[in-house]
């Protein structure tokens, strides 16, 4: 739960899913939502496999996946597992022997579609690569690959069906007495997905993977999932979530990172608060912001900064935020610190300045972290 008592409209109580571990990230329970990507690399190209996975890292994924198609890909596997500094998830589509592989491998987590992994006798040897090398699972259930008896039950692809087909399948994990699994009921449709979910949420207490899959490019794919996944997260559910973009998957960890952020979820670097900007600004701020997302990506510390371009919402922003810049006239504008008023500044010293305050402002947050945790210890 995030619990903030000065604005009580703000807190979101987390429906209670109980744990696992992928690898060493805990998933449900109270742990943190974690933020997953996956590589579009070839994964035979262990080099260029291995370099995504580290970009995504770099950028805050906690959990990667790769996929697993073939024999060969499986046995790339074992070094990218080798050189991950994330738990890596196997990818297992159709051949079941791939996840068996994927396991052995050293994956920290195989992903099996219920509409495509084969008879549960296949499923069962897959649970048992799984419980071998301690393995977790998560049960993917999509709408464009559900089972063909679900299909002619139901007519077509819908929150009925997806769950009906989840819970089948955790029914055969739980009945080979294996409980480290997650699940997904993912769909390109917001509201399919959404229903779904909310269904499948009072139905389990498995920790969820969220995800709208297929969502579209960074932009369009954005913005169905800040819908689709920020509704059920505001509604406490969630434990686990993957932004699918037809993008560099650093986007899609942006993204879910942005998401989680904007309802006080998850914390990650630099939030910054702009303005459109409009005829009052007193500089560039579309510009500015631009160039201080960039020159601020190595901030991994989480601290607020306001960028505004007039007076007319500056200081009030300003006195919520780390760190602040307010234009006036004349060239210059007010840099606000810890929220009060500080210092002039002229326009032309104002990202260099920014930039500066900022990570002197992340190295005090990091000292101050770094004292907390050794006097808890």
């Amino acid at each position: 739960m995030t619990h903030n008592p000065l604005r009580p409209w703000r807190n979101i109580e987390r429906r209670k899913s109980r744990q696992i571990m992928v690898g060493n990230v805990p998933v449900g329970g109270d742990a943190p939502i974690s933020v997953q990507t996956m590589t579009n690399t070839i994964t035979t190209e262990i080099a260029a496999t291995i370099a995504q996975v580290q970009a995504a890292a770099d950028a805050g994924a906690d959990i990667v996946r790769v996929s697993v198609p073939d024999q060969d890909s499986a046995r790339a596997l074992k070094e990218i597992v080798r050189e991950s500094p994330v738990p890596i998830v196997a990818d297992i589509h159709f051949h079941y022997k791939r996840g068996i592989e994927a396991a052995e491998a050293g994956a920290a987590c195989l992903r099996i579609n219920p509409g495509n992994i084969g008879s549960e006798d296949r499923v069962r040897e897959v649970i048992k690569a799984a419980r071998d090398n301690n393995c977790s699972m998560r049960i993917g259930v999509n709408a464009g690959s559900l089972e063909k008896h679900l299909l002619e039950k139901y007519g077509e692809p819908c929150p009925e069906a997806m769950v009906e087909s989840g819970l089948d399948h955790i029914k055969i994990l739980q009945d080979n007495d294996f409980h480290e699994f997650k699940i997904s009921v993912k769909a390109s449709d917001v509201f399919l997905s959404a229903a779904a979910y909310q269904a499948l949420s009072e139905a389990t207490d498995a920790p969820l993977h969220l995800g709208i899959t297929e969502a579209g490019g960074l932009m369009s794919g954005t913005i169905k999932s800040a819908i689709g996944l920020g509704n059920l997260l505001w509604m406490g559910i969630g434990d686990t979530i993957r932004v699918s973009l037809s993008a560099d998957p650093v986007e899609e960890v942006k993204v879910g990172y942005d998401i989680l952020k904007s309802l006080g979820l998850r914390h990650r670097g630099v939030n910054i608060i702009s303005c459109p900007s409009c005829a009052r600004q007193g500089f560039d701020v579309i510009k500015t912001v631009e160039a201080l997302e960039k020159r601020l990506e190595h901030i991994k510390t989480p601290m607020s900064l306001s960028i505004i371009g007039c007076v007319v919402n500056g200081p009030g922003e300003a006195l919520m935020t780390d760190v602040g810049f307010t234009g006036g006239g004349a060239g210059a504008g007010m840099v606000y610190l810890a929220g009060k008023a500080s210092h002039k500044l002229s326009n032309d010293q104002m990202i260099e300045h920014i930039v500066e305050q900022v990570e002197k402002k992340a190295a005090q947050l990091d000292a101050l972290a770094a004292q907390d945790t050794k006097a808890a210890e």
